[in-house]
C-alpha cells in the first residue's frame, strides 16, 4: 500500500515560533541565526512518514457509486469536471500513487462512467485549464463538445466564471468533482464558490465528490483582506487553507459567503480512510504546471513569484520546483543554477522566454509542512532594480498589501510570520465545525 501518514500533527501553537528557515541542501549555506532556526516540522519525507495499513485504503468520493447513484436516478445531470475527475479501478478501489495514472487500465473518467451507467448527463462545465487540463494558466477556455461523448462543454473560466441561468436550465442536479491542491490562489475553490452560488439561485442541488488535499496537513499564510478579493482569492482564509473541497464547500455555506447569503443545497460524498495527516501523491496532474508531488508541495511558497519578475519555472520541466530571473545579482545570490524558459504544454509564452535565468533548484529539497518565505525574500534582496521586482498581481496573490511592504522593509521571514499568528488562530477556530476528517 502506497499511502503514507505524518507521524506528528503540526500544532497551531507552533506557528508562534515558525521562522520559515529552509531545510534543503542549498539553504544549508545560509548562516544559522536565531531568526533563521527552523522550528516548523520539516525533515526528509521518508523520515516523517509511515505506511498506512492495507485495510486503510483511501476511497475517494467518486469511487463510492453506491452512495451517489441513487441521488442521480431520474435526474438530468450537469458535471463540473476536468482530467482529475475519475473513478479508479483495482482492488478496494486502491489508487496507485507511486506512479502517474496514465491509461484506462487505471481509471475511468467520471463522465464516461456515468454515461455507461445510463445516468442522464446533459453537459459538462470545465474550470481553468479546461476539461482535459491542457490550457495555460489564465488562458481563455472556449465552450465546445467532448469528442468522446458528444456532450456540450461549458467553460467556467474567462468572462464566464459563474454558470448562467440559461446554462443551468434543464438540470436537476450538478456534480462537482475536481482535485484541488489546498492553496487559496488555486482557482478551483473559486469555481466551487460560483457553482454553489449559481445553483443556489436556481434551486439546483450540488453533489460534491470529495478528494484528498495534498497540502491538507497544515495551514499557513496571511489572511485575505476583503478589499483584495479576486478570482485567485475570494474568501478571508490563509494561503494554505487545510481543507478538502467537501469541507470547503461546507465552510462557504456556513460562513454565508455566497451572494446575498444564499445557501447551496450540497451533499458531500466523503472519503473513507482519509485524514488530514495523510500524504497523497496525486496520480493525475491537477494542471499542466504542477507535474509532480514536489511541485504541489512547493506551490504555496513559490506561487508568490507569479506576482514578481522572477520565474517559478514555467516553460521548463521543473515547474514550481525552481525559481530564477535574469535580474538576480549572483554576487548577492550565490547559487549556480540556471535555466532558460521555452514554450511548452501549459505555458505557451513563459516569463523570460529564451532568456537565461539565475536562481535555485528545489527539486530535491526537503518536504515542507509550512509556507517558506525565504525564497521570495532572498530573490528580492538579490534583485538589482528592486522597483521592478513586484507587480500588481502580487497583492492579489498575497491577499494583503502588508507582505510586500514587509519584504521591502527588510523584515525577516520570522518577523513576518509572527504577524500571521492571530489571524491563523482565528481561522483555525472558524474552520473546525466544517472539517469532515481528523
Amino acid at each position: 500500500m502506497r499511502f503514507n501518514v505524518f507521524k506528528n500533527t503540526v500544532l497551531l501553537f507552533v506557528l508562534v515560533f515558525i521562522s520559515c528557515g529552509s531545510g534543503n541542501k542549498s539553504e544549508d549555506q545560509r548562516p544559522k541565526t536565531e531568526e533563521s532556526k527552523d522550528y516548523a516540522q520539516t525533515s526528509n519525507k521518508e523520515e516523517i512518514l509511515k505506511q498506512v495499513p492495507d485495510d486503510k485504503t483511501i476511497i475517494v468520493g467518486a469511487n463510492q457509486t453506491e452512495a451517489y447513484l441513487p441521488l442521480l436516478k431520474g435526474k438530468r445531470v450537469g458535471i463540473v469536471a476536468n482530467q482529475t475527475s475519475v473513478v479508479f479501478k483495482g482492488n478496494k478501489n486502491e489508487i496507485a500513487t507511486s506512479q502517474k495514472a496514465t491509461s484506462n487500465d487505471t481509471y475511468t473518467h467520471l463522465v464516461d462512467s456515468l454515461v455507461a451507467l445510463k445516468v442522464d448527463v446533459k453537459k459538462v462545465f470545465s474550470p481553468e485549464h479546461g476539461f482535459r487540463g491542457t490550457a495555460d494558466a489564465g488562458e481563455v477556455v472556449k465552450d465546445g463538445l467532448d469528442t468522446k461523448t458528444g456532450l456540450p462543454i461549458v467553460s467556467l473560466y474567462g468572462k464566464n466564471k459563474k454558470p448562467s441561468p440559461e446554462q443551468l436550465k434543464g438540470l436537476d442536479i450538478v456534480i462537482f468533482d475536481i482535485q484541488d491542491v489546498g492553496a487559496r490562489f488555486y482557482t478551483y475553490i473559486s469555481s466551487l464558490h460560483y457553482v454553489m452560488e449559481a445553483c443556489a439561485e436556481a434551486n439546483i442541488p450540488v453533489l460534491i465528490l470529495d478528494r484528498p488535499n495534498p497540502n491538507g496537513h497544515y495551514i499557513d499564510g496571511p489572511i485575505l483582506e476583503k478589499e483584495h478579493k479576486s478570482f485567485v482569492g475570494m474568501h478571508p482564509i490563509p494561503v494554505v487553507h487545510g481543507m478538502t473541497i467537501g469541507e470547503y464547500a461546507q465552510m462557504i455555506n456556513g460562513e454565508k459567503w455566497l451572494e446575498n447569503g444564499v445557501q447551496s443545497a450540497i451533499t458531500v460524498i466523503a472519503m473513507k480512510n482519509y485524514t488530514h495527516e495523510t500524504v497523497y501523491d496525486l496520480p493525475i496532474n491537477p494542471s499542466p504546471n504542477l507535474p509532480n508531488a514536489k511541485s504541489i508541495n512547493l506551490y504555496p511558497s513559490l506561487c508568490f513569484f507569479e506576482g514578481t519578475n522572477v520565474s517559478a519555472g514555467r516553460g521548463t520541466d521543473k515547474q514550481f520546483q525552481i525559481f530564477g530571473s535574469p535580474f538576480l545579482d549572483t554576487t548577492m545570490f550565490p547559487y549556480t543554477y540556471t535555466f532558460t524558459p521555452q514554450p511548452n504544454v501549459g505555458s505557451k509564452h513563459p516569463k523570460h522566454e529564451n532568456k537565461v535565468c539565475y536562481g535555485m533548484d528545489l527539486s530535491t529539497s526537503t518536504y515542507l509542512s509550512r509556507l517558506d518565505l525565504n525564497y521570495l525574500i532572498e530573490a528580492y534582496q538579490a534583485t538589482e532594480n528592486k522597483e521592478t521586482f513586484f507587480n500588481d498581481f502580487f497583492t492579489k496573490l498575497a491577499g494583503t498589501r502588508e507582505l510586500q511592504k514587509q519584504i521591502e522593509s527588510k523584515h525577516t521571514a520570522y518577523e513576518i510570520k509572527k504577524t500571521w499568528v492571530r489571524g491563523l488562530a482565528a481561522y483555525d477556530t472558524m474552520r473546525q465545525p466544517y472539517l469532515l476528517y481528523k
